[in-house]
């Protein structure tokens, strides 16, 4: 992102509104549309990857393989294949048939990118967590894990796979559980990017912009679907972490006054009314002691319609659920629409999908409880991204017809008349940049849980902005790279060079509130945890210590320092939940009054700049923190640092800044001359206050 010779200097006197009504170079326009394209590119890529997600959760072999160059290299472990016709087979032979047997399942969760775009914007690199999730429906199921590290090249002007490169490190199956692959310890895959490459999805083009027919209100036009999109992402990310809590009153704010909430085989509910009866089928309003309600989401995409006016978003999301000492999976898939109503985007259509639901205990081998009894799914809302043909799913009934061309290419300007100027050519890279920092804030983020994960402390410490400062468990805040950089080795020592066990740290379904300049982000993500280990290594009959960890970063924020997205605060409320492989979570005993709590040996070993204890009400029943230290089966709070996104309604737990903001001035972005992004009801980065009008007809649904 840069401004002109002209520009920057009219900025630097001071000009006057005259003075930036000045007729634009078409230089200018070339510039801005080669900074459009790369925002552009850098989401075909992860959409490509979202797509191959949701492909093979339905046996779509062909069209996974069509995702790829004609002669891209595809490595699975040991095993390579080469063109897309062996791929398909490959593919093929990994995922069943096509369409879903009876019975089956086959859910890839694919998350946490980390993409580079290269300098000459013609290819790419990303690195994705993933985890399996199969059975045949006759009793043989999978469950593996691993790192994707793979190539993208821009081919004739479409973005496809050119290589796919996959490091297994832990499968099994579900009645036995998993092990690290080949049951020995785990050695690190190489990153494909250095530490500043973490902070800088897309670099700076070298070179003038090549010529192009764009013009102004065209590109403004392309920018402000780049904007909904985000808009859109964050309020469906929003609304799931409502419903993990069943903040039903909060869920219900987020939908439009007319609007549809469809369950397939369960029933369809209209209005605001339908809308709390739809969510009250999964329980009454909030959680207690044993209740397990969460829904993490994956590989969703974000379709805005060409004129803007609308949207869609189609994913896959996960239940784990849990209630009375009994625990369920769910499989599902979704389909919403969104619009614009009173000036902010809400959901408009909520449709699941359920695919199956299985008992904790038995598993899904054999079908589960419930599959797929309604015998609909919902229709992909584009085209193949490769081939450009619609998407049909052989065996279904779908629902809502695929679009035919991709939304959001042509989007109609609202801007008025092209005249050109400066001004609006300011305002366009200022709403473009904003944009480029949410795909900035999702790659550090994302680069925080891989370094975590091998325990590279020198390279976690320095993706922190300077004077950031991160939580570390049970202990408390470290303030600056230094610092950090101790506490973890400290902590958890050098870093090995292979490892028996390792947490996985996934961070996704991020709500990322951006400022209005571009240059700041609050930024809220869950920890998804799977664990893997060797088997015997502690018990020597069975696997230990597998299992999954639920929790959350409520607090985090991200600035741009340098030219390089940095993270200025993480905060982790550790752990919802933790569970055993083969008890689950619904088994977990509770814990005796007094026990499970304390602070970690890394108070004693280097005293926080912080403690936890410090902290009041925020820390409290944490462990570490203050009062009675909750322990799951009993229920965490969960903080927020956002009021609800329509409605302003303000959370029981809230906490507007990075978690030592509020008591320590110097640690705030603000005392650092950054902005403070919006957390709350915004338009454009900026907070906005409803006037009672709205605030009225946003709360109608609070004594439902």
């Amino acid at each position: 992102m840069k401004l002109t010779r002209q520009i920057a200097t009219a900025l630097l006197l001071g000009a006057a509104p005259a003075a930036l009504a000045q007729p634009l170079d078409r230089e200018d326009i070339f510039d801005l549309a080669r900074d459009v394209d790369r925002v552009e590119s850098l989401r075909a890529v992860k959409d490509l990857q979202r797509f191959y997600a949701q492909f093979a959760q339905h046996g779509m072999a062909e069209e996974m393989a069509d995702l790829f160059t004609d002669d891209a290299e595809f490595h699975w472990g040991d095993q390579t294949v080469v063109g897309k016709a062996a791929i398909a087979r490959f593919l093929q032979t990994r995922i069943g048939p096509r369409g879903l047997a009876p019975g089956a399942i086959h859910t890839e969760l694919i998350e946490d990118p980390l993409v580079n775009l290269s300098v000459d914007g013609q290819t790419a690199e990303g690195r994705w967590m993933g985890m399996t999730l199969a059975g045949d429906g006759s009793g043989n199921t999978v469950i593996e894990g691993g790192i994707y590290e793979n190539d993208f090249v821009l081919d004739q002007g479409i973005w496809k796979i050119s290589r796919l490169e996959y490091f297994p490190q832990y499968d099994g199956n579900y009645e036995d559980g998993w092990r690290n692959i080949g049951n020995t310890e785990l050695a690190q895959f190489p990153f494909h990017f250095s530490v500043d490459e973490t902070g800088i999805p897309i670099p700076e083009p070298a070179g003038n912009a090549p010529p192009t027919n764009a013009t102004l209100a065209g590109l403004e036009s392309r920018i402000a679907a780049l904007n909904i999109e985000d808009d859109v992402r964050n309020l469906q990310n929003a609304y799931g972490y409502y419903v993990d809590r069943r903040m039903w009153d909060d869920v219900v704010d987020l939908f439009a006054r007319d609007a549809t909430v469809e369950i397939a085989g369960t029933g369809s509910y209209t209005g605001h009314e339908g809308v709390r009866a739809a969510m009250e089928t999964m329980g009454p309003k909030g959680l207690v002691r044993g209740v397990f309600n969460d829904h993490p989401i994956f590989s969703t995409l974000v379709t805005v319609s060409p004129d803007g006016k609308e949207a869609i978003t189609r994913g896959i999301a996960l239940g784990m659920l849990g209630a009375d000492g009994e625990g369920a999976w769910e499989f599902q898939v979704f389909r919403n629409r969104f619009v614009m109503e009173d000036g902010l985007w809400k959901f408009a259509e909520l449709r699941l999908f359920p695919l199956l639901r299985a008992d904790y205990e038995e598993g899904w081998g054999a079908g589960g409880i419930r599959h797929l009894a309604h015998g609909v799914l919902p229709a992909f809302a584009e085209p193949h991204p490769v081939t450009g043909q619609a998407i049909a799913i052989d065996g279904f009934t779908l629902s809502a017809d695929p679009e035919n061309d991709r939304p959001g290419a042509s989007l109609v300007a609202a801007v008025g008349a092209d005249t050109n100027d400066i001004a609006r050519y300011l305002e366009a890279e200022r709403r473009l940049r904003r944009s480029w920092a949410y795909d900035g804030v999702v790659n550090v983020s994302s680069a925080y849980g891989y370094y975590l994960d091998e325990f590279e402390w020198q390279a976690l410490a320095s993706i922190f902005a300077s004077e950031g400062n991160k939580h570390s468990p049970f202990a408390g805040f470290y303030l600056g790279q230094d610092r950090i950089r101790a506490a973890a080795t400290a902590m958890w020592g050098e870093p090995p060079e292979t490892r028996p066990s390792i947490s996985f740290h996934w961070r996704f379904q991020p709500v990322i509130h951006v400022s209005h300049d571009g240059r700041s982000a609050n930024l809220r993500t869950r920890l998804f945890q799977p664990r893997t280990t060797i088997i015997g290594r502690d018990t020597g009959d069975r696997i230990s210590d597998v299992g999954f960890n639920s929790g959350m970063y409520p607090n985090d924020q991200a600035v741009l320092e340098d030219g390089i997205w940095r993270l200025w605060s993480l905060t982790i409320d550790e752990h919802y939940m933790l569970s055993e492989f083969h008890e689950g979570w619904a088994a977990v005993a509770p814990t005796p009054p007094g026990e499970g709590g304390g602070q970690s040996v890394l108070v004693e070993r280097l005293a926080p700049d912080i403690l936890m204890t410090e902290l009041g009400r925020r820390a409290e029943h944490f462990r570490g923190g203050t009062g009675v230290t909750y322990t799951w089966p009993d229920i965490l709070p969960m903080w927020f640092h956002y009021k609800n996104p329509v409605s302003g309604r303000v959370p029981d737990n809230y906490w507007p800044d990075s978690v030592p903001g509020l008591d320590l001035p110097e640690a705030r972005l603000v005392a650092h001359g950054y902005q403070m992004p919006p957390n709350g009801p915004q338009r454009d980065g900026i907070h906005i206050e409803l006037t009672p009008p709205e605030a009225n007809l946003m709360k109608s649904s609070e004594g439902n």
